[in-house]
């Protein structure tokens, strides 16, 4: 007996490696778990078997190590976060990625997750969406950003910042599985935003606002310049 919701598909469940890093954003990460999970195998993956600690101090527990993640996957997904550009100098993730993302069926990222991708060297010559406060990395790294909720580029799928995963996983769902799963998972959900405040984009909240937002990023810390430069150029 199990509350684990599935839904009925004409195929096996789809696979999905969601990769965990330390400083990683929950809701990157969470969002399109809560609506792939229906429909998909999910293994979240991390160096060793200890539970991972994303960047408000929650914890996820890994159910594989990266030499135990399958070698061949449906959906290979990186969320972003404040980890992310230590994450994007961590020789061992970067070869994980790049070796699953060489066959995965689909290459995914929410958020700054796309600047890891990048740095493994999978977008090149794709478009991508990030953060709005780091498209500037994303140029660096030779990659075209697209300033869109969800960009998908042949089967890279990107998400923007942090509650885009949500859309993002909609959209993937929809292409592995049709639109009606999709509608379907989108309203179990109960998925109609309808936000307090028009302010979730820079041109939303305005040039003050964002001024605000921008000099607390910064403080958080930027890539240094080899990060930054690791894949320029693809």
């Amino acid at each position: 007996m199990t509350s684990e919701l599935t839904f009925p598909a004409p195929t096996e469940p789809f696979t999905v490696a969601m990769l965990l890093f330390p400083g990683f954003t929950l809701l990157d990460l969470i969002g399109p778990h809560q609506v792939l999970i229906g429909s998909a195998k999910v293994h979240l993956v991390a160096k060793t078997p200890a539970p991972v600690t994303s960047d408000s101090g929650v914890q996820l527990v890994p159910t594989c190590a990266l030499e135990d993640c399958p070698r061949d996957v449906d959906v290979l997904f990186v969320p972003g976060g404040m980890g992310t550009f230590a994450a994007m100098q961590d020789a061992e993730l970067l070869a994980f990625l790049a070796d699953r993302g060489a066959r995965a069926g689909h290459v995914t990222s929410v958020c700054t997750g796309s600047l890891i991708l990048a740095a493994a060297g999978l977008l090149a010559g794709y478009r991508a969406a990030t953060h709005w406060s780091t498209y500037d990395v994303l140029a660096a790294l030779g990659v075209e950003g697209a300033h869109e909720r969800v960009v998908v580029d042949r089967n890279r799928v990107s998400g923007g910042g942090v509650t885009a995963g949500i859309d993002f996983g909609l959209t993937l769902l929809a292409r592995l599985r049709g639109e009606q799963v999709a509608k379907l998972t989108q309203l179990l959900l109960e998925y109609g935003p309808t936000p307090p405040f028009c302010a979730g984009t820079p041109e939303q909240a305005g040039p003050e606002l964002t001024a605000q937002a921008q000099a607390l990023l910064a403080g958080l810390g930027r890539p240094p310049q080899e990060a930054r430069a690791a894949r320029a150029g693809g």
